[in-house]
């Protein structure tokens, strides 16, 4: 019995680390513990770089920014440009700067895969971008360099790609807690935004890795909020209105931000602007700004910790709300890096503290003081913009432990976000990948018919005929088939038409043209197609308008090859997979 016990134990240990859940928590470990460090090497690189351009590394910019030489506000930007147009157009995937939306196509599209120069390049392009005075938020590049890290391990344990997806979602979840102190908030944010689902399943992993990032960055910088917040108090029930008028502007101010993103984008689009030079001169003009205001600068903690302390008066809290809005819209439109967390926090303070004044004013013995105001709107903006309510209500939650607060937040947010999916878009990382031609909307099993093509469903069960080839042999080739089609391909292999029993109309049954009438006088010339490449999607769309049952595939529109036969109910039955293995996944 003696030598029993042990082995026993051996095998007990060896069906607990095949135990596919014990090995996702381990691996959740060290991500959460890498996306902590992610956090922690990300400001100290923002710091190191912000002390070459203007000789400080603190978070409080602008107050450090007072003994700094008006030439080097006007200029860092601008040289900071330089080196991130440099970047990019060289070195970047596609030539663009990474962030949150890549993360997003990674996870839908791309097998959660990332590539080295796309994790280590946005990195150090969102470090320059901010630590030279660029109006951008940090939280992005976190969440997409701890979501890199995530899939490279992905790829040296050459693990599955459902297993990869969560791990996506476990690096996003710790770079979150990490950058807000908050992992409840970590942990939303992965499954509203990236990971797109519930499932008992991807939930344990996520909360590991952002409980992870959250303790591996407490330790480093201590366990201290975001923001320096006070306590406040809901003052009357009858300010409830005006937290939701407050969400129906913060809706406003969300989509006037994407669209000035927008109009910055397709202004150097318009005026052929070289890509090198366009963040250069967008920089430039954020130095203008920043010498008048440099609140607007960098991440603008401190001018946002300042309106939720009620220190702005409210002519400044309207100014930073416009020039903020416009130094965001020149450093994200034009090719910089960074996120747009930080200056949605930003503008909603700034919008929440003025909101905040005129409602004061109106009814001062019904309100909360304009402190509360701020924190409302920093949620309601920060909500809509992100298209993510429910973490940012926990982010809020997390920062000030406040229910009563958190309830107007909720309030807020959720109208600024309705308002702002049905006049925009879903949010402004789906804007960025619309703008590309990638779409994320719909269930997830129809995000997965999206990413299979025709050529995995299609059939080789075809039946050609020659265009030369008599009535005999079109009827006897139709007769051999199953579903009563014939494909008409020249000496090449291209496709001419197609022929069904209808087609041949009375002389299916009847012989008097059998030596008359050929193949291609009787077929559909311009019949409906699908190429090689159509997204399933497509393809049940196609076979919907056209009221077929059976297309030709064929390689390209141009040469038309024939490859191959969709079968209606092939795609069905693909679709049904989809649906079953999603409803399977949500369920373990």
């Amino acid at each position: 019995m003696a030598t029993v016990a042990p082995n026993s134990k051996i095998e007990r240990f060896r069906r607990l680390i095949r135990n596919d859940q014990i090995r996702l928590g381990v691996l959740a470990i060290f991500i959460g513990a890498l996306g902590g460090g992610t956090g922690i090497a990300f400001r100290e690189a923002i710091g190191l770089v912000q002390t070459l351009f203007f000789g400080f590394s603190s978070d409080r910019f602008h107050s450090n920014a007072a003994g700094v030489s008006p030439w080097i506000i006007l200029l860092a930007p601008a040289v900071g440009g330089i080196l991130v147009g440099l970047i990019v157009y060289y070195l970047m995937p596609d030539r663009r700067p990474q962030g949150v939306a890549d993360v997003m196509e990674a996870s839908a599209f791309r097998r959660s895969k990332m590539s080295k120069r796309s994790g280590f390049g946005g990195f150090v392009v969102s470090a320059i971008t901010i630590g030279s005075g660029g109006s951008a938020g940090r939280e992005g590049p976190v969440v997409h360099f701890a979501a890199f890290l995530s899939t490279l391990i992905s790829q040296i344990l050459k693990l599955d790609p459902e297993t990869r997806r969560l791990l996506l979602g476990c690096g996003v979840a710790s770079g979150v807690a990490a950058s807000f102190n908050a992992p409840i908030a970590g942990v939303f944010f992965s499954l509203e935004v990236v990971i797109g689902s519930y499932a008992l399943r991807s939930f344990a992993p996520v909360v590991i890795a952002s409980v992870g990032g959250t303790l591996v960055s407490r330790s480093y910088f201590g366990d201290f909020p975001a923001f320096t917040i006070p306590v406040h108090e809901i003052a009357s029930f009858w300010e409830f209105p005006a937290f939701a008028i407050l969400g129906c502007i913060s809706a406003g101010v969300a989509v006037a931000l994407c669209v000035s993103i927008d109009v910055v984008r397709n202004t150097h689009n318009r005026l052929n602007i070289h890509p090198i030079l366009r963040p250069a001169l967008a920089g430039l003009a954020v130095g203008v700004i920043g010498l008048f205001l440099p609140q607007v600068m960098g991440v603008g903690y401190e001018a946002t910790d300042e309106a939720l302390n009620e220190m702005l008066p409210l002519t400044m809290l309207i100014t930073l709300l416009v020039f903020k809005t416009a130094a965001t819209a020149m450093t994200l439109g034009s090719g910089f890096g960074g996120g747009i967390f930080s200056p949605s926090l930003f503008l909603g303070a700034m919008l929440g503290g003025a909101f905040g004044f005129v409602a004061t004013g109106i009814f001062p013995y019904l309100s909360s003081g304009h402190g509360a105001y701020t924190l409302v709107g920093m949620g309601a903006v920060a909500g809509a913009t992100l298209g993510a309510p429910i973490s940012t209500i926990f982010i809020v939650y997390e920062l000030t432990r406040d229910s009563a607060l958190t309830i107007a937040v909720m309030i807020a947010t959720v109208i600024a976000t309705q308002i702002f999916t049905a006049t925009y878009k879903r949010s402004f990382f789906h804007w960025q990948l619309e703008a590309r031609g990638i779409n994320l909307m719909g269930s997830r099993e129809s995000r997965i018919i999206r990413q299979t093509n025709v050529r995995e469903v299609m059939e080789q069960d075809y039946v050609t005929v020659q265009p030369s080839s008599l009535l005999p042999e079109i009827r006897q080739k139709l007769t051999a088939t199953r579903y009563s089609e014939v494909f008409v391909v020249d000496e090449e292999g291209c496709l001419v038409g197609t022929i069904i029993l209808g087609d041949l109309g009375a002389d299916a049954f009847e012989h008097l043209h059998d030596s008359d009438l050929r193949a291609i006088d009787v077929c559909r010339r311009a019949p409906p197609l699908a190429t090689v490449d159509t997204d399933l999607e497509d393809a049940m769309n196609l076979l919907e308008e056209c009221n077929e049952e059976h297309i030709a595939v064929v390689n390209n529109l141009d040469d038309k090859r024939l490859m191959g036969v969709l079968h209606e109910h092939d795609v069905m039955a693909r679709y049904h997979q989809c649906i079953l293995d999603t409803r399977r996944e949500e369920a373990i």
